[in-house]
């Protein structure tokens, strides 16, 4: 590539610099440990929704969707139609349960509702599972620095890893959330010029663009096929990673917490709403910009489809943009690799080392710990991420961090669900379900061609019939719900004659806020939309 010059080592410079001195300034105010984790629970709603967007959809899309577009066309969409569907999921059933019990670890509740063993269990999963998620995003960052730079790419991993490590250990969650906001203005500033740039380079006018993409089988969005070995089907995105979302929005630390940073769980529900209604948008932007990727440089083949856009960015030749774009992949690694960060030295020092280790000590002892920890953890993750460049192969970043988690999320959903729904369920039971269900999610991978997408909804599923199974088997039939079920709660608040709602908002899981018919409503007109799509001629 061209030398990347002063403009754009300028422009960088001067972001990494931002987010590291709004650390330090956001660090002074953190003096206990639950400052660490919750920042005083002063943050705004709308902070924390655009912290929840940052989060997951720029550290899978900025380089991943437009490289696996580019290949599948437009019916990757498919597999995020289902956010609304999850939103209101998570709000209805999750979100009550963690705010009325007051938790910092969402995992708390497995223990209220089970027992220490499924604390600790899913906690375990947890660590494991963000661990290889988190890696395989500090890799994508790492292709940038190195594409960029020179540099080669393990270096890059441990420069990235510092720089996000650094803010994170001083500033909790409350500069995870405040850096977020800044990485995702980058992120969708320079995604906008790209794709102006895109369209403004194009040889033909953008009505031509779309006749000939729809020719060549890229505008396509709804694949009807019953076939469970296609990844991007209408029915894997509508069924099965609606349930593989729910768990990521639901039962994962790293998303949730920073909705406990909410000043009530009306600006928590409002955090998520707001993921709710623009996620769709959010990544038909990035999969529209592959597909004309692929127009523009007429379906050639590269070495690595997730340099794509950085390859255009050189061939445009803009001055400073090689410095934007290299800022905002950046911000799309940094914002959720210090989610992962503060999110795993929670789960660390909450369910394990003061549960077990220290369990009388000082906040500002735990404050240490946490801050030790997290530095752990960026240690630890660097070794899954050389070995993601050692072995990926070029396939789009989001493709493999989704397969990854796949294998974990099952396991996460069959718990919470059995712990919602189930009143046969007990502690016993679900351990044997759960570990049944990461044996049948192995044997599916290796011995069939099911796509990834249908793992979560498989382990989910055989975790649930396994564990109320054996529950039975074991400790014989139950009476009665227990108090941490959904019917469980809503008996509980009407016995002792609770208020349903806070300022206008359900307190008891179960219920329909008014905003989700709302929600609903908007999941149908974008299947309307891609109907519409499929089906038009240009």
């Amino acid at each position: 590539m061209t030398e990347f010059g002063s403009l754009n080592w300028s422009i960088l410079i001067i972001y990494i610099v931002a987010n590291l001195a709004l650390g330090a300034v956001i660090g002074k105010r953190i003096d206990t440990a639950d400052d660490f984790y919750l920042g005083q629970k002063q943050t705004p709603w709308w902070a924390i929704g655009i912290s929840v967007i940052a989060t997951y959809v720029s550290a899978m899309t900025f380089l991943g969707a437009p490289a696996w577009a580019y290949s599948d066309g437009i019916s990757v969409i498919a597999l995020h139609l289902n956010y609304p569907l999850v939103i209101m999921a998570v709000i209805i059933f999750f979100f009550p349960f963690f705010y009325n019990a007051g938790v910092t670890s969402i995992y708390e509740y497995q223990e209220k509702r089970f027992g220490k063993r499924a604390r600790g269990l899913i906690s375990t999963i947890y660590l494991l599972s963000q661990t290889m998620n988190s890696a395989a995003v500090l890799y994508a960052t790492s292709l940038v620095l190195s594409f960029i730079t020179g540099v080669p790419v393990v270096w890059a991993i441990v420069i990235v890893t510092i720089i996000a490590l650094v803010y994170t250990i001083m500033g909790g969650i409350t500069a995870v959330i405040w850096t977020d906001v800044i990485q995702a203005g980058i992120l969708f500033v320079g995604a906008g010029i790209i794709m102006y740039a895109l369209i403004d380079q194009s040889s033909m006018p953008f009505s031509e663009t779309l006749s000939q993409l729809k020719s060549d089988g890229k505008l396509n969005p709804l694949n009807w096929d019953v076939d469970f070995t296609e990844q991007t089907t209408i029915w894997s995105g509508i069924i099965a990673m609606t349930f593989f979302h729910i768990t990521v929005y639901g039962s994962n630390q790293m998303m949730v917490q920073r909705t406990l940073a909410a000043k009530n769980i009306g600006d928590a529900k409002k955090s998520y709403l707001m993921m709710g209604f623009c996620a769709f948008f959010i990544y038909f932007f990035f999969i529209v910009l592959g597909v004309l990727f692929y127009n523009y440089y007429e379906g050639k083949p590269f070495e690595d489809n997730n340099m794509i856009i950085l390859q255009f960015a050189t061939d445009y030749g803009l001055p400073g943009l090689m410095g934007l774009i290299a800022a905002a992949v950046m911000a799309a690694s940094m914002s959720s690799l210090d989610s992962a960060f503060n999110s795993l030295s929670t789960i660390t020092t909450i369910d394990f080392y003061r549960k077990y280790f220290k369990k009388d000590e000082t906040e500002q002892h735990y404050l240490k710990a946490s801050r030790v920890f997290t530095f752990a953890w960026a240690l630890i993750i660097i070794v899954p991420a050389i070995l993601y460049h050692l072995f990926s192969e070029g396939s789009s970043i989001l493709e493999v961090l989704s397969k990854v988690g796949s294998y974990f999320v099952g396991a996460q959903l069959g718990m919470f669900a059995l712990g919602f729904f189930s009143k046969q369920a007990t502690e016993n039971g679900l351990l044997v379900g759960t570990l049944t269900g990461f044996v049948v999610v192995t044997a599916v991978a290796l011995g069939t061609d099911i796509s990834w997408p249908w793992y979560c909804i498989i382990g989910a599923s055989t975790n649930v019939v396994v564990t109320i199974v054996a529950s039975i088997a074991i400790d014989g039939k139950q009476h009665s719900y227990s108090s941490y079920t959904i019917k469980g709660q809503q008996a509980k608040f009407q016995q002792e004659g609770l208020s349903e709602k806070e300022n206008g908002w359900y307190l008891v899981p179960g219920r329909v806020d008014k905003i989700n018919y709302v929600l609903l409503g908007f999941f149908f007109v974008t299947v309307g939309f891609l109907a519409l799509v499929q089906y038009m001629d240009f």
